[in-house]
């Protein structure tokens, strides 16, 4: 009975350092997924030159009105090419639970800036009207913490905006911001110029095509890169803050769940010296003990390693509200978890029976035959 329960308990101290472990890596692969799901390959980000984030950006009209005679950009029915000038702005939101205030992205878009984005759904209300205090909010933003819904008046900008509609962007970070009127928003912020414009290209070609003529023009300092690229280099500092913070913490752990996997294993060999004295005496080389007990501890960590993995995969039914470091605003997230994750939270589950297995598996071997068939 005793030995049952040192082990049960070793298990469950090392299956809670795999738990959280596996936790740090979904947290970082789900904030990755999110942003570098956020819009596509075919659309371009156009921003002032040394800018790292929208916020911190700004295109003049005049800026504007000449990319679109540019080379490469695509056009809709009408003849017009699909360009969108668009604002940023973060604005400070109450949570609903009353944990303090949030910075939201309000981004002011157009048509073609909706149409750009077709992974964006409405599922509830209507789209904005163009020229009008009317928004639309990320469904992130409208189950999350902020808790808008329809009918809302927010009070930003100097005046009232009413939420007319919930969009759904799938599992992008478009879920996270509110969208209205571009034109509205620069009266609103008193803006003179644009935070950056979305180019829509005319083929997966036209990229290099679009950035050579770009690069003519002496008017235009700007750096450009593929959205989905754009919005992916946006979550790497906060992904490698996660990933060093939370494995920090899971070294700290491991080193208790180690201890308590070899005492376990002592505790094991204490409790066998005679069976591996018979051993021994049968001809078993020490190199078999040793082998013996270090698969049994490879198995407890491999348990334990299941079990927290299975607890770990629970919390992708959650959803994350935190701030992202690089443009401090709010982003809403679900924690992932992959392939790659589980193969690594295994082999780490593994090897921290092993390390805990190692010692007392070597003390096992060097046991004399006699000694070992004495012992009581």
């Amino acid at each position: 009975m005793a030995r049952k329960l040192t082990t049960i308990l070793t298990a469950s101290g090392m299956a809670l350092v795999v738990f959280v472990f596996a936790t740090v890596l979904m947290m970082a692969e789900g904030l990755r997924q999110t942003l570098a799901g956020t819009g596509s390959a075919n659309n371009v980000v156009v921003i002032r030159q040394g800018s790292q984030t929208e916020v911190q950006s700004t295109v003049t009209r005049e800026q504007a009105n000449l990319m679109e005679t540019l080379p490469g950009l695509a056009s809709n029915a009408a003849g017009q090419a699909r360009i969108s000038r668009e604002v940023l702005v973060l604005v400070n939101l109450p949570r609903k639970d009353s944990s303090g205030l949030a910075n939201v992205v309000v981004r002011g878009t157009t048509a073609h800036g909706l149409e750009m984005r077709p992974q964006a759904k409405l599922v509830s209300g209507r789209i904005f009207k163009p020229n009008s205090s009317e928004i639309i909010v990320g469904s992130g933003i409208a189950n999350g913490k902020i808790g808008l819904k329809l009918g809302d008046i927010l009070t930003f900008g100097l005046r009232g905006w009413t939420v007319v509609g919930v969009f759904d962007a799938g599992s992008s970070g478009f879920n996270s911001e509110i969208w209205g009127d571009s034109e509205q928003m620069m009266q609103a912020f008193r803006r003179g110029a644009y935070s950056s414009v979305i180019v829509g290209l005319r083929d997966g070609s036209s990229y290099e095509r679009f950035a050579e003529a770009l690069a003519q023009q002496p008017k235009l300092k700007v750096d450009i890169k593929r959205e989905n690229r754009f919005y992916a280099d946006q979550s790497e500092k906060m992904s490698d803050f996660i990933s060093i913070l939370g494995q920090t913490i899971t070294v700290i752990f491991s080193i208790g769940a180690i201890i308590g996997a070899m005492i376990t294993m002592y505790a094991s060999v204490a409790n066998r010296t005679r069976e591996i004295g018979t051993l021994r005496a049968l001809g078993f080389r020490r190199g078999n003990i040793v082998m013996a007990f270090l698969k049994e501890a490879m198995l407890l960590g491999l348990t334990a390693g299941v079990i927290g993995l299975v607890l770990a995969s629970l919390t992708q039914m959650v959803q994350i509200s935190t701030t992202n470091v690089q443009t401090f605003s709010e982003v809403v997230f679900n924690l992932v978890m992959t392939p790659e994750i589980i193969f690594d939270v295994l082999l780490f589950s593994i090897l921290m029976g092993v390390l805990g297995g190692v010692l007392p598996a070597f003390r096992a071997s060097r046991l004399e035959i006699v000694d070992a068939l004495r012992s009581t």
